[in-house]
């Protein structure tokens, strides 16, 4: 952000011939006295002069930039280091190359002083952002600078090595734009991150019996089944962490109130357990099917499983004030816009959401379609208006991280998109993400055939038949109500 100007001083300041204020004095140019704002805006100027000149334009001939040569001013813009006409920050060198040199600076191994020819690129990829100034703010940060010095004294750099650093959004990124430059194999993040939370997470389990167990559980119940869905949704991540964590609650629970092991339970234990807790118990589900499938406990105990379809829905009064806000108010980013209209218009996932990439947008000087099943949806205006804005801002592609991103919704780590998760948390203030889904998606099944719905957005015919009959209740409901007998109260004579 930045800083406010202070206020003019006409007593001690003469005006300056380019904005008229009285600030202090920077320089003299042939126009007459430039300010210091007005000289800092000079060198930050840049184009192509009417010369044909490409640079710094800090002079002003008919009121369009002008380069130094056309007007006479006098201007040191030459980076001693590459020769490049830009402003200069420090020691005659501009930014870029000052974001440079700090880069390969932290990133000198300890014992041989040269940089890892594989972290090299590190520094070649923030060499080239378009704006360096946002590497070199990140990289003078302390936590970066310590980071970046671990990893340089690391003896090989792959992804078991990076795993030793401490966790953290840095190890995330700069992990990220090693991937996303070719340095690293790509790997499914969310499965690592999975495996790495689970061993600790085990290391809660009472009894060496019940560890047994409960690691058996998280390599063949859990992480078999994740890598042969690879790479993993957020939400069988988010499932799976839940399934692990009941598993050792109830394990744990057995050894603490019953002196048991999960070998020795029967049916009486497993129903105390479940009826004496919250409803997230009934995860335990899952771990009681493995169980029995592997022999370890016996084949007749039942469990009663987690109950879906249970969740609210938001009803059509609240779905207008939602889209109404959404398309007519300013208190959202286009960004989160476009992610509440793909939602509360067209009843998307926030996973699929987040994968859009600009393949599926097609934007035109007429037209604006989204392709979300098998036919492209033509968005009309003002649901246009948040594409429009996406398409034509290139603010991540200005940094390291997304040189050449397809993310319509382009993350915060290098050639990621945005997490499910904090999309929902952005929209959180305006609608609970899951409600809004389904009150849509029930709402749209009232009036539009299953068929083409599902072609239409890209779901199983089986799923939207499910809201359909969720809809066609609520409506019989209605008609019961109609047709009661009339009385002087009746709301609907």
């Amino acid at each position: 952000m930045a800083r406010p100007r202070k206020p003019e001083d006409p007593d001690k300041y003469q005006p300056c011939d380019r904005c008229g204020k009285c600030y202090w004095p920077a320089a003299w140019w042939p126009e007459g006295l430039i300010c210091g704002y007005c000289y800092q805006a000079a060198k930050r100027t840049t184009g192509r002069c009417a010369c044909g000149h490409d640079g710094v334009l800090p002079g002003i001939i008919d009121g369009a930039p002008a380069c130094r040569s056309c007007s006479d001013i006098i201007l040191n813009v030459d980076c001693v280091e590459c020769g490049a006409e830009t402003e200069l920050y420090r020691g005659g060198s501009c930014l870029r190359c000052i974001l440079k040199y700090t880069a390969t600076d932290l990133l000198r191994s300890p014992d041989t002083g040269e940089v890892d020819p594989k972290l090299t690129v590190i520094v070649e990829a923030l060499g080239a952002m378009e704006r360096p100034n946002s590497g070199l703010t990140w990289i003078q940060q302390k936590h970066v600078k310590r980071f970046l010095k671990q990893l340089a004294a690391q003896e090989e750099t792959t992804h078991e090595a990076i795993d030793t650093l401490p966790a953290g959004r840095t190890t995330n990124y700069v992990r990220a734009l090693l991937v996303e430059h070719g340095v690293l194999p790509a790997r499914d993040e969310l499965l690592a991150r999975f495996d790495r939370w689970a061993l600790e997470k085990q290391e809660r389990v009472i009894g060496s019996e019940q560890q047994t167990v409960i690691d058996q559980f998280r390599r063949w119940g859990l992480l078999r089944h994740l890598r042969s869905s690879s790479p993993i949704s957020n939400s069988a991540f988010l499932r799976a962490k839940q399934s692990f964590t009941v598993a050792i609650e109830f394990s744990n629970w057995l050894t603490l109130e019953r002196g048991l092991t999960v070998t020795q339970f029967t049916q009486h234990e497993l129903d105390a357990w479940q009826a004496g807790g919250p409803s997230t118990r009934e995860h335990v589900y899952r771990f009681i099917r493995w169980a029995i499938a592997t022999r370890i406990v016996p084949a007749d105990l039942t469990v009663i499983p987690h109950r879906r379809g249970t969740a609210a829905r938001l009803d059509a009064q609240s779905q207008t004030e939602a889209v109404d806000q959404v398309v007519y108010t300013g208190d959202l980013t286009d960004r989160d816009r476009l992610a509440a209209i793909l939602i509360i218009v067209f009843g998307q996932r926030t996973e699929k959401i987040c994968k859009l990439t600009w393949r599926e947008m097609i934007v035109t000087d007429t037209d604006v379609t989204v392709r979300l099943g098998s036919y492209p949806i033509t968005l009309p205006p003002p649901l246009d208006g948040p594409v429009r804005a996406l398409a034509s801002d290139n603010v991540h592609g200005q940094t390291a991280a997304h040189p050449n991103s397809p993310w319509v919704f382009r993350g915060y780590t290098p050639g990621n998109h945005i997490d499910p998760a904090h999309l929902r948390l952005r929209l959180k203030p305006l609608f609970a993400a899951l409600a809004a889904r389904l009150g849509t998606l029930t709402e749209l099944s009232k009036t539009t055939p299953v068929a083409i719905l599902a072609e239409t957005l890209g779901y199983h015919p089986a799923t939207l038949e499910a809201h359909a009959r969720v809809g066609a209740t609520a409506f019989a409901e209605y008609i019961a109500l109609r047709d009661q007998p009339s009385t002087d109260a009746d709301p609907w004579r």
